[in-house]
């Protein structure tokens, strides 16, 4: 079982992190666009959306960002499913 110094530790490296990445956006010049090769491929393809999205970012480096964010979720969840697996088999 986790104690509650366990559980204040994982809420402040989540906070930092989430604190790191609304200071990089703060900081970020204005007008900066950090395109990806996904940006590049799509704009040399002719091909129809199928369908259309439920949210759309203001710009790349938010979509980025968030995408990132989500991967780091995830990462978090998995390795927390991992280790509760592990934990019980002990």
């Amino acid at each position: 079982m986790l104690s509650r110094r366990d559980w204040w530790i994982g809420g402040g490296l989540v906070a930092a992190i989430v604190a790191v990445y609304l200071v990089s956006f703060a900081l970020a010049p204005a007008g900066a666009d950090f395109g990806g090769t996904d940006a590049a491929a799509t704009g040399m393809l002719d091909a129809e959306p199928w369908v259309r999205p439920i949210f759309t970012p203001g710009s790349t480096e938010l979509e980025s960002g968030l995408f990132a964010l989500q991967a780091a979720l995830g990462g978090v969840i998995l390795g927390f499913v991992i280790g509760r697996l592990t934990g019980r088999r002990k």
